[in-house]
């Protein structure tokens, strides 16, 4: 699979959140080299604050396959997810995780802690960090500077 072709759908999606004025994370769902699933940032529009763009992706994957389990699957996103995501990533039985920049304040994937490492969890999902890492922080830096200064000027 090419890490970095599905890295750049999931952009998108963030672009999408960034549009709506969610933080910009995407989130796609690939099984068998095609989308599955698809998923970005929407909390504060669903007043949802399980709406992440990885949970967005799983049901949406979900619903498509007609199955809460999603085996031989891998989620991409922008973001490292939290630890909420972390867990419904290895509550659906994700084969791989595959994120691009990491998040020193509540990254579940290695920054903060490493739910993925769990010896002691039944399953486990491969996770990596690192694809379009700059791209996805990038976005990200951006979307929140121009945040900020809108909040000075009001």
């Amino acid at each position: 699979m090419d890490d970095t072709l599905f890295m750049q759908v999931a952009l998108e999606l963030a672009r999408q959140a960034a549009s709506a004025d969610e933080v910009p994370v995407g989130a796609v769902v690939v099984k068998g080299g095609q989308i599955v699933g698809r998923g970005y940032n929407q909390p504060i529009g669903r007043h949802d604050p399980t709406a992440h763009a990885e949970v967005m992706a799983l049901r949406d994957a979900a619903q498509h396959l007609g199955n809460y389990r999603l085996p031989g699957c891998t989620l991409y996103v922008t973001l490292e997810p939290c630890l909420m995501c972390c867990g419904a990533i290895l509550h659906a039985r994700m084969a791989r995780l595959v994120f691009g920049a990491s998040d020193p304040k509540t990254g579940a994937a290695g920054s903060v802690m490493n739910v993925f490492a769990e010896t002691r969890l039944n399953h486990h999902t491969e996770a990596s960090g690192g694809v379009m890492a700059q791209e996805c922080g990038t976005l990200l830096s951006n979307f929140f500077v121009a945040r900020r200064q809108r909040t000075v000027l009001v």
